[in-house]
């Protein structure tokens, strides 16, 4: 691992100082990016060092009185990477089945640093909807499962977005524990997405920020952190890429065809007041993936799955509020993901998947 230069805690230590007496975000703040020396995307990378997208303590037209019934704020702008950027990035509009009478998912896209080919961001309030994981006969195998694809109509009336989960688990790394069953054994320090009894979601490192307790009911453990601290971890910013994952070639997955650095990646993570963020991208590197997640507030954050065929996150928005999602009302997040909101009603589909639906009794306050 490539360890992390004395200035990043010096600038850390400055940005924070500049937060309290300004008491607001401030987007001048160096963020103190490990370098990689020799890396062909480091110069390009760190340019993003500057600006940082967080969740402002705002809220939007049609929320206010649903924020004070335990809602999110609703997350501000993001700043784009460098100068340019495309037309609209950065600027969330909501999306999906709407909770309560307010939007509950937000999406936007962003370049990536040192990149041109946009990737999608999504934001989805916890204290809106409730997490589910539904398990695959590949990922993570040893079935059968009460959840599982398709998704059936008793949760469909309440589905507003799914996205897919992690690697198989040869190669994930780490565990799964689900429907009160160790189906791989937890790993210590394991990146992990867990779901309490409660519909409540987080990430974080296992054994560290996350551990088991009764009220857990499933975990989805794929490698090792990917943001930290609200920062790419050194592995993230370290010239392995292959530490994350074999990667499919140019125009073939064949096992006899050498992977590339920038290819499809996905990744998930919670900001600092809870909200569950979700992004995907057809050509990222680790670190790419690390600094979209952290400029959208990401705190701790994981990589998902990566390669053409599987990344994808869909919303649905049925024409009344408990109508049946379906892929006839879903959208994808990024137009280009092979996968789609049909994905998730397919009774082949054998990989696990995540799903956030309207959280019964209305919002989550405590």
């Amino acid at each position: 691992m490539t360890g992390v230069p004395a200035r990043r805690a010096a600038g850390v230590a400055l940005c924070l100082v500049m937060l309290v007496s300004v008491g607001t975000v401030l987007t001048a703040c160096d963020g103190g990016k490990t370098t990689v020396a020799g890396s062909p995307r480091a110069a390009a990378s760190r340019t993003a060092a500057g600006a940082r997208g967080r969740i402002a303590s705002r809220t939007a037209p049609g929320r206010q009185a649903a924020s004070a019934a335990g809602t999110l704020p609703v997350p501000a702008p993001l700043v784009p990477f460098g100068t340019g950027g495309s037309v609209g990035a950065g600027t969330w509009r909501p999306v999906g089945r709407h909770v309560d009478g307010v939007p509950a998912v937000y999406e936007t896209t962003l370049d990536p640093p040192g990149g041109t080919r946009l990737a999608g961001i999504a934001w989805m309030d916890t204290a809106l909807l409730s997490a589910r994981l539904y398990s695959g006969s590949k990922s993570p195998g040893g079935g059968p499962y009460r959840y599982t694809a398709p998704v059936q109509p008793a949760q469909a009336v309440s589905l507003v977005a799914a996205f897919n989960g992690g690697f198989k688990m040869a190669d994930a790394h780490g565990g799964y524990y689900t429907e009160g069953r160790m189906i791989d054994p937890l790993v210590g320090g394991a990146a992990s997405l867990v779901i309490y009894a409660s519909g409540q979601v987080t990430v974080g490192a296992w054994g560290t920020d996350v551990r088991m307790t009764p009220d857990v009911v499933a975990v989805r453990q794929n490698l090792v952190p990917l943001v930290a601290g609200g920062r790419p971890t050194a592995l993230a910013a370290s010239a392995d890429w292959r530490a994350w994952g074999s990667t499919c070639g140019v125009s073939s997955c064949a096992a006899s065809v050498p992977g590339i650095e920038y290819q499809w990646r996905s990744g998930a993570g919670v900001t600092a007041d809870g909200a569950l963020v979700y992004v995907v991208g057809p050509a990222l590197d680790p670190l790419q993936l690390a600094e979209l997640l952290a400029r959208a507030g990401v705190v701790r954050g994981m990589q998902l799955d990566i390669n053409p065929s599987w990344p994808v996150f869909a919303s649905y928005a049925p024409a009344s509020p408990r109508g049946l999602a379906a892929p006839s009302n879903g959208r994808k997040l990024l137009a280009t993901t092979q996968q789609g909101p049909w994905t998730f009603f397919e009774p082949w589909w054998a990989r696990d998947f995540i799903t956030m639906s309207a959280r019964p009794g209305g919002p989550r306050t405590g």
